[in-house]
C-alpha cells in the first residue's frame, strides 16, 4: 500500500502460504466409549492466526513485541503484508486521485516473520529471511508482475541489541491518474533471540520521501520481549 493501491470497500489480498504438513502423533487409549455420529459435512473450523493491534502510540505485535507509530496522522489499517500476529497504519498522500474512491498512501507494517519462510540467526539466514519477507510483501501489495527500479540495498542492522537486516527497494508505479513512479520498499527483518523474528515493512511513495529516515527511526526503536 504505500504504494499499495487502497480502493474503498475493496481489499485485494494476494495467497502466497502453503498449508503446513501435519505430523501425526500417538494419543493415548482410553476406555473404549460408543461414538457419536457426526455429519461428514460439518468439518472444523481453523483456528484464525494471531492478530497484531494498534495500541496509544504503538504497532503491538501478536507476541508483544511493540514499534512506535510513524506520526499522529496515520491511521489503523489492515494488515495484509504477509506477517505473522502483525499490525498496520496508512497515511494517505492522494485522495480519490481517480476522480472517484481510489486512494493512495503509505503503509507501515510490524510483526512476526510468517511461520512459513526458513530461518536462521546468522548474517546470511538474516539476509535471506528478509528477501523472502520483502518478495511476500510486494506481491501481496502489489502483484506479481511488480517491476523494479535499480537492485535491492542490503544493509545489517542491531535493535534493541538484537541483530538484524534491512532491504530496500524501487518498485515501478504505473496507475493511471496518479502522480507517482515509484514507491520505495523497505523490510527489516530482526532477530528475537528465540528462534524466531520481527519483521517491519515500510511502503513509501516516492513523493513522500521524508518519511523513510522516520521508518527506520521508528524500526531503530522496536522493542523486543517487554
Amino acid at each position: 500500500m504505500a504504494a499499495a493501491l487502497l480502493t474503498t470497500g475493496l481489499s485485494a489480498n494476494w495467497i502466497w502460504d502453503k498449508a503446513n504438513a501435519v505430523t501425526p502423533i500417538a494419543l493415548p487409549s482410553a476406555k473404549p466409549e460408543p461414538l457419536t455420529t457426526i455429519s461428514p459435512s460439518v468439518k472444523p473450523t481453523p483456528t484464525p492466526p494471531p492478530m497484531g493491534k494498534v495500541v496509544g502510540s504503538n504497532l503491538v505485535a501478536s507476541n508483544n513485541d511493540m514499534m512506535p507509530l510513524m506520526g499522529s496522522a496515520w491511521s489503523d489499517n489492515g494488515e495484509n503484508s504477509g506477517l505473522y500476529g502483525g499490525a498496520a497504519i496508512w497515511l494517505t498522500v492522494h485522495r480519490n486521485y481517480d476522480g472517484k474512491t481510489a486512494s493512495w498512501g503509505n503503509y507501515v507494517a510490524f510483526g512476526g516473520l510468517a511461520k512459513n519462510i526458513p530461518y536462521a540467526n546468522t548474517p546470511a539466514g538474516r539476509k535471506e529471511a528478509t528477501i523472502q519477507a520483502a518478495s511476500r510483501a510486494i506481491i501481496r501489495l502489489y502483484d506479481e508482475n511488480v517491476k523494479f527500479i535499480g537492485k535491492a540495498v542490503h544493509k545489517p542492522i542491531t535493535v534493541d541489541g538484537h541483530p538484524g537486516h534491512e532491504l530496500s527497494i524501487k518498485v515501478v508505479v504505473s496507475q493511471p491518474k496518479l502522480k507517482e513512479t515509484f514507491s520505495t520498499v523497505l523490510v527489516a527483518v530482526i532477530d528475537r533471540g528465540d528462534g524466531t523474528a520481527d519483521v517491519a515493512v515500510g511502503d513509501i511513495a516516492g513523493s513522500t520521501p521524508q518519511w523513510i529516515p522516520i521508518w527506520r527511526a521508528k524500526v531503530s526503536e522496536i522493542k523486543i520481549g517487554q
